[in-house]
């Protein structure tokens, strides 16, 4: 298989698998779990466009969190690395992508409305909190899509999760050094999510969703799980109601 077939291949299995031609999706990967990809992460971001089309919008989160801490609060746009994998980091320092202003979740994102959902992520005092990305997509009606890595890895919970609070969710606000992209500086304050003594369950979410909110299909090799973000948003929210530990158990 050439890079070219491995594209149009990962197109049409996401299409058929329920990707939204003309969408937003925020996906969250592996590029192991697909198999041997001719042209690697290249070809999946490729392909990924070419199902959603030059009226969708494709987000990655770029998360930074391993590399922004206390020990470093410091927070380039451009340089800081995401530390969840090699999709994301590819796409990250591709042509034209645009990437949000938060020190520990910030999110990339390329295609129509892009900077509207990105821009306006700086104004939060939590990761993913109403001016996120996050809410963006869940206000949008838009999809959220995992690549061979299960419903666990889903940063889009955590701002389900900031409208409930639950006890582990928080730690310390943090003051962090802003680098933006033309080199001007600021200071930005924002609360850090903590997770002591827990660790994340968002698997859970699988039997909360009914037909409408979740399928199942493959892309490659890889088995995906794509998700409508408004309709995980109203369950999660409602499981975290009934019990705040819902999504999390104790960790050794």
């Amino acid at each position: 298989m050439t890079p070219h077939e491995a594209r149009q291949r990962i197109a049409q299995d996401l299409l058929s698998s329920g990707l939204r031609r003309g969408g937003a999706v925020l996906v969250h990967s592996s590029l192991r779990s697909m198999g041997h990809v001719p042209g690697g992460a290249e070809t999946v971001i490729r392909g990924l466009w070419d199902a959603l089309g030059p009226d969708g919008m494709l987000l990655m989160p770029a998360l930074s969190y391993t590399y922004v801490n206390a020990a470093y609060p410091v927070f380039d746009v451009l340089r800081t690395p995401s530390n969840i994998g090699t999709i994301p980091e590819i796409f990250r320092t591709g042509p034209g992508t645009m990437r949000s202003v938060c020190p520990t979740h910030s999110v990339c994102g390329v295609g129509a409305q892009v900077e509207r959902f990105l821009k306006g992520h700086h104004l939060d005092e939590t990761p993913c909190g109403s001016h996120s990305p996050y809410r963006m997509l869940r206000d949008a009606g838009g999809q959220i899509l995992f690549i061979g890595c299960g419903l666990k890895p889903n940063t889009s919970m955590h701002g389900v999760e900031e409208l409930v609070e639950p006890p582990y969710l928080f730690g310390p606000t943090l003051s962090y050094r802003i680098i933006f992209p033309d080199g001007t500086e600021t200071q930005l304050n924002c609360r850090r999510h903590d997770f002591a003594g827990y660790a994340q369950r968002y698997d859970r979410l699988g039997p909360l969703l009914k037909e409408d909110g979740l399928k199942i299909g493959t892309v490659l090799e890889a088995t995906i799980h794509l998700l409508e973000c408004r309709t995980m948003w109203e369950q999660a929210w409602a499981a975290l109601q009934r019990d705040p530990l819902f999504f999390v158990e104790a960790s050794e």
